[in-house]
């Protein structure tokens, strides 16, 4: 793997040291857009990592439906879009800025 995996991900068992299977990637993007959701940004090499071709599969594979942050990433890979099963903020809602966030 190309990048420095972010051993705070893991804070539940030890960090591994390549992302093998397609298994550990969804896991680790699972991690990374839980993070990320909570205001934990990635940092640019790892953005451009999950960007790549190769971890396309394992974004669509990930389904996680109730994170921004997944929806970014199928966005991202141009993977069609899937329902958004998170928190509606009403207090967010009615804004005209939203839309470009």
């Amino acid at each position: 793997m190309p990048f420095r995996i972010d051993g705070a991900l893991y804070p539940d068992e030890p960090v591994p040291e390549t992302l093998r299977t397609p298994a550990d990637r969804v896991d680790f993007l699972v991690r990374l857009c839980a993070a990320w959701d909570f205001g934990r940004l990635p940092d640019a090499e790892t953005a451009s990592e999950v960007r790549r071709p190769e971890w396309r599969d394992a974004v669509d594979a990930a389904r996680f439906l109730t994170s921004p942050a997944y929806h970014l990433l199928r966005r991202w890979h141009a993977l069609p879009p899937c329902p958004y099963l998170g928190q509606r903020l009403p207090y967010i809602s009615g804004d005209p800025n939203l839309e470009h966030v």
